[in-house]
């Protein structure tokens, strides 16, 4: 009896452990959702003026409306689309009526397209205030002296372009500015991997009770041999 008690133990912690970890995964999952349905609905809120000191926590996604002159510079960030193949996001300057410079986020274009000539002047921007996490440790350096940049690194850009480490990616133009793909910011690219922990745990229960009942079966036989 000890042969098959002290395994049936040992495999039903294990087991335990290992559901326990997986429903703690599912709570996350809820709790992720639940945070991602507030960013989303936040994204999608009415637009008001620009802070007058905007904070990346209290603001992050704050949707905002902007009045004034977009500048014709530009900074090119190497992105890639879906369906469409590598590009641009173009970066460019903005000056508010109130005089303030800030960063931009016009939107896409493709490769080809970055010497064709895009409009800028008087426009209204609708958008959302955004503070990007696009660098890991596997990005590279940007090349500023070629003009292309591998991640939105605000304050490096704020440098190159003269304005304020303030960026924000626009949603719509008024009037419609041709060439420039608006790229809305969304909640898509935020990680939700709570599911796919979920399942991993709870599959290793079931291996591990598998495990478990397949050895119990089979010590009295050997014993028996």
């Amino acid at each position: 009896m000890r042969r098959i008690v002290i395994p049936l133990i040992f495999g039903l912690t294990g087991a335990a452990i290992l559901i326990s970890l997986g429903l703690w995964q599912v709570q996350r999952l809820e709790w992720k959702r639940g945070i991602l349905a507030q960013i989303e609905t936040r994204i999608a809120g009415a637009p008001a003026p620009l802070p007058a000191a905007p904070d990346p926590e209290r603001d992050r996604y704050q949707p905002v409306v902007l009045t004034g002159t977009l500048q014709p510079e530009a900074l090119y960030v190497l992105v890639s689309q879906k369906r469409v193949g590598a590009g641009y996001r173009v970066i460019s300057p903005f000056e508010t009526q109130a005089g303030d410079r800030i960063l931009v986020d016009r939107g896409f274009i493709a490769v080809q397209d970055r010497d064709a000539a895009r409009a800028s002047g008087p426009v209204q921007i609708t958008g959302n205030l955004h503070w990007p996490d696009d660098r890991t440790s596997s990005t590279p350096a940007n090349d500023v002296a070629g003009n292309i940049w591998f991640a939105r690194d605000i304050d490096a850009m704020a440098a190159a372009l003269d304005t304020a480490p303030l960026l924000v990616i626009t949603r719509e133009t008024s009037p419609a500015l041709p060439g420039v793909t608006p790229l809305p910011v969304d909640a898509a690219g935020i990680p939700d991997d709570h599911l796919q922990y979920a399942v991993t745990w709870f599959s290793l229960a079931a291996i591990w009770l598998v495990m478990t009942g397949t050895y119990i079966i089979r010590v009295p036989r050997e014993k028996e041999g």
